[in-house]
């Protein structure tokens, strides 16, 4: 007891010290100072409720409808190879080469657009190709013909044999909006059935990439991650439809860098029906020099609003001056459409064809107009424009290895059906084989229609099967 006694007080003596400390420390020590920091504004907070109904887009159901309608395209071509007469002096005097021609592989994309094989794809994919060959999703190949070509617009249409293959369907283009959800499919880099999201970011771009004399500027911009290889393949909407076909992108260093470009489905649309049908676009022409309105327009002509098409000139026998369009009108309407640039002047007007009639709004000394024009196709009519190949009169196809071991040729195509045309007409018979056309070696129709488009004096060379060689000179118009 005496022990817990002396715990006792030792416990108590513990807890005064204890007190006495606190007070000294608090009575004759620095105290801290405590600053309370306030705002002028009270800080907001955004709040998210923790089941909303906000949900991110399903891309999952276009992304499986297009990916196995989207075709992996490899091209050959022959580069190089020279002509020469047979003589040597005479070669080198003209500077003539007979050098052995030079294989050259491309890749890119197309579209499948019905079951029987016909498929769309970039002009530049396939220019100059002499093979072409078409990978399904399911990796079965396919060996392409070339349907037609058009240059103007960077599309190109081919066909295979097969059946019950799986296709996309035409979307609307014109129904896009800013900031809609799309879906780029294709095979950048060989990588073969890619798929990259996107948002629509502009309409109408014209990037002036094109130089053909007829080019058609008018592409749907996007931020899907498009690279080489996804050229001529498809943009699709959230419902999996084609909306564009993949065409440009804007980069200093040839891969993707933020933005891509398709050319819309309102113009695919059109090439391809033309090429299906005739073999060459019916481009249809409204006959004026066009530039946009700007600044400086629109104060000169005191116009409300900084857009629309101002006519810089208007040829004569054109659709426009006929219709009583002049120079100095500015175009803000066709058929009931607004139009605010030339590159939707332009998108619109190739919707149609020559002896089509539209209507078209103008605004000239502050008053709107409107004028009836019957458009016209490039030679100032409204007749169908044929292809070329068509006046020739004759079907072709490529020389065995057999036949060129035999006549000692390395290239050539063979007549094998000849029908009224100009090459009846020139003497040319039946089994003559086009080894060289101005010049060119002809490794394939496509070198031919090439050679053909450059309208005026042609001159084929080539040989008959039993070795007689021949060369035809004639003239073909435009």
């Amino acid at each position: 007891m005496k022990n817990i006694g002396k715990i006792g007080v030792t416990f108590l003596l513990v807890i005064a010290g204890a007190f006495v400390a606190v007070w000294t420390y608090s009575n004759f020590f620095e105290k801290q100072q405590v600053v309370t920091v306030t705002e002028s504004q009270p800080i907001k907070y955004a709040t998210y409720a923790a089941d909303s109904d906000a949900k991110l887009p399903d891309l999952t159901f276009a992304a499986e409808k297009s990916i196995h309608t989207v075709v992996h395209i490899a091209t050959q071509s022959v580069r190089g190879g020279g002509w020469s007469s047979g003589n040597p002096f005479f070669d080198e005097f003209f500077g003539l080469r007979n050098q052995q021609p030079q294989i050259a592989q491309g890749y890119g994309s197309g579209v499948i657009l019905t079951e029987d094989g016909y498929i769309v794809t970039n002009n530049h994919v396939i220019e100059n190709a002499q093979k072409i060959k078409v990978i399904l999703n399911d990796k079965r190949e396919f060996e392409a013909k070339l349907i037609g070509a058009d240059p103007s617009t960077d599309i190109a249409l081919l066909k295979v044999e097969a059946k019950n293959l799986p296709f996309l369907t035409y979307g609307d283009s014109n129904n896009l909006k800013l900031g809609e959800w799309v879906l780029a499919v294709g095979n950048p880099f060989n990588l073969t059935s890619t798929v990259t999201a996107g948002i629509v970011s502009a309409m109408g771009r014209n990037l002036r990439i094109n130089e053909d004399a007829y080019s058609i500027e008018s592409f749907i911009q996007t931020d899907a991650a498009v690279n080489p290889g996804n050229s001529g393949g498809a943009l699709v909407n959230q419902q999996g439809n084609l909306v564009g076909i993949n065409t440009a992108i804007a980069s200093r260093t040839g891969s993707f860098t933020g933005y891509s470009f398709a050319v819309p489905v309102s113009i695919v649309q059109k090439v391809i029906a033309d090429l299906k049908e005739f073999g060459e676009v019916q481009r249809a022409l409204l006959g004026v020099q066009i530039g946009d309105v700007n600044a400086e327009i629109a104060k000169e002509l005191d116009l409300v609003k900084v857009e629309g098409v101002y006519i810089g000139g208007v040829p004569d026998n054109g659709a426009a001056k006929d219709a009583g369009i002049k120079e100095g009108d500015v175009i803000i309407q066709v058929d009931k459409d607004q139009i605010k640039t030339t590159a939707e002047l332009q998108e619109k007007i190739s919707q149609y064809r020559p002896g089509d009639e539209v209507s078209v709004v103008v605004i000239r000394d502050n008053e709107k107009k409107q004028f009836d024009v019957t458009l016209r196709n490039k030679h100032g009519d409204t007749n169908i424009v044929r292809d070329k190949m068509q006046v020739l009169g004759a079907e072709f196809e490529l020389v065995t290895e057999e036949l060129k071991e035999k006549l000692g040729i390395r290239n050539g195509i063979q007549i094998v059906n000849l029908d009224n045309g100009i090459l009846k007409t020139s003497g040319m018979k039946k089994g003559f084989i086009i080894t060289y056309v101005n010049k060119s070696p002809i490794n394939e129709v496509k070198d031919l229609r090439r050679e053909i488009e450059k309208s005026g004096r042609i001159l084929f060379e080539g040989i008959y099967p039993d070795g007689e060689e021949e060369y035809f000179l004639f003239e073909i118009d435009d």
